[in-house]
């Protein structure tokens, strides 16, 4: 497996290495310890989770609070993504910046994102299947949003906004500069794997 930071550097892509002949293929798609090593911290998933869904849906900017706070390892089975994780770590550097990364069955690619950030997706062909492992159980308590189209976040979602397919609860999301000194965010340097 190849790791690499993202220009937000908690961020991480992860590419396996896929071993394919005339049979088909076969990948590695997660080795704990491996991930362990580069991070230089414990995960412990504890939960798999998968949505299909059709060209033009958009899932998130979608997070949960402490102490059900996620982190999430993110990939596509089938079809396309263009897939987004934000930072909202109130006091970092990169606040409100966010990373997009296009993952698909093709290319294989994941997505590591921490606790601390907002993540959500794009969907680029129908019929796509989305599995992410997360290390915390869902809590309905604790989960929270910010507005995808909140201009402030600059984030391209390629597909026009008429294309665009939410659900009622992603429309009316709050934006993150609407919410940024309240507790419904991260502190920047607070250990949240402790």
């Amino acid at each position: 497996m190849n790791f690499i930071r993202t220009r937000i550097q908690d961020v991480v892509i992860i590419e396996p290495k896929v071993h394919g002949d005339s049979r088909g293929y076969f990948v590695e798609t997660f080795r704990q310890d491996k991930l362990e090593e580069f991070l230089g911290y414990k995960i412990k998933f504890c939960q798999d989770n998968e949505s299909k869904s059709n060209k033009g849906v958009l899932r998130g900017l979608h997070y949960q609070l402490a102490p059900f706070a996620q982190t999430k390892l993110v990939r596509v089975i089938q079809g396309r993504v263009l897939d987004v994780a934000v930072d909202i770590r109130k006091g970092s550097p990169t606040f409100g910046q966010h990373v997009a990364v296009e993952l698909s069955a093709e290319n294989k690619r994941q997505l590591l994102i921490p606790r601390g950030f907002a993540h959500g997706f794009v969907v680029l062909e129908k019929d796509t299947i989305f599995a992410y492992k997360v290390d915390s159980y869902y809590s309905p308590e604790c989960d929270r949003g910010i507005a995808f189209d909140d201009k402030n976040l600059n984030i391209d979602w390629i597909l026009n906004h008429d294309e665009l397919n939410l659900s009622q609860k992603d429309k009316v999301q709050p934006k993150l500069f609407d919410i940024k000194d309240s507790k419904e965010i991260f502190e920047f340097g607070v250990n949240y794997y402790a």
